[in-house]
């Protein structure tokens, strides 16, 4: 596994534009706020590299774009999302450009961004090698991606929070966004997600080096890095 997903395209943009409202506040809830420490942290990481040009793909409501935005202030910072009322509420909520765009087919030239990142939206892609060359190919040599994405804790955190996945996040999420199907789908498009080695090795096979992985929060969450090679 790794190289497809579970995941209908249509039916996860069709799930997206129903619980585009709600979905920050969902997401808040559900995560008790930990989310937000991962994007402030990966914006972090984002600064240091220095970029010019960086592409959040799969940005949905902006919310990785805009920290990314605030902590790179000298930079444009661009979010691409294949969910048009996604897109709505990040423009509302400040993010100066957006594109509705595929992630499988990026309307941007080869070797255009210093920076691609995507925050939960692999996860939900047709073919994640495909995705990740795809990004690739918009990187400029030596240009950085960075993955931010579910995964799984080591044992003995794993069962536990295997049920919490499976009971208590579809229906707490149902109960805020009264669209339990859309959340239904979760826990086992993480347990199908590649993590960890295997997804380094997926990303060395789509053009990427010097790759970094760094789970958060007890693995509930990975950062994976990887700079673009050149000839990608």
């Amino acid at each position: 596994m790794g190289e497809g997903t579970i995941q209908d395209p249509a039916y996860v943009r069709e799930a997206f534009a129903r619980i585009a409202d709600r979905y920050v506040t969902t997401n808040h809830v559900l995560s008790m706020g930990t989310d937000i420490l991962w994007r402030k942290k990966v914006a972090r990481i984002v600064r240091r590299w220095k970029p010019q040009r960086v592409l959040d793909v799969a940005t949905g409501t902006g919310d990785l774009a805009l920290e990314i935005q605030d902590a790179c202030p000298g930079a444009e910072v661009v979010g691409s999302d294949f969910c048009a009322e996604m897109l709505e509420h990040a423009t509302e909520r400040g993010l100066a450009k957006t594109l509705v765009a595929d992630a499988m087919d990026l309307p941007f030239d080869d070797a255009s961004y210093d920076v691609v990142t995507v925050a939960f939206g692999l996860r939900n892609m047709v073919n994640y090698e495909g995705a990740l060359k795809e990004m690739r190919r918009v990187l400029k040599p030596g240009g950085h991606l960075l993955v931010l994405d579910f995964s799984l804790p080591e044992p003995p955190l794993r069962k536990p929070y295997q049920w919490y996945l499976h009971r208590v996040l579809p229906k707490l999420a149902g109960w805020l966004t009264r669209q339990t199907d859309a959340y239904e789908y979760l826990g086992g498009s993480i347990e199908e997600f590649p993590m960890g080695e295997a997804m380094a090795e997926l990303m060395g096979k789509s053009g990427y080096s010097e790759v970094e992985i760094e789970p958060v929060t007890f693995g509930v969450a990975t950062i994976y890095s990887g700079e673009a090679e050149n000839g990608g």
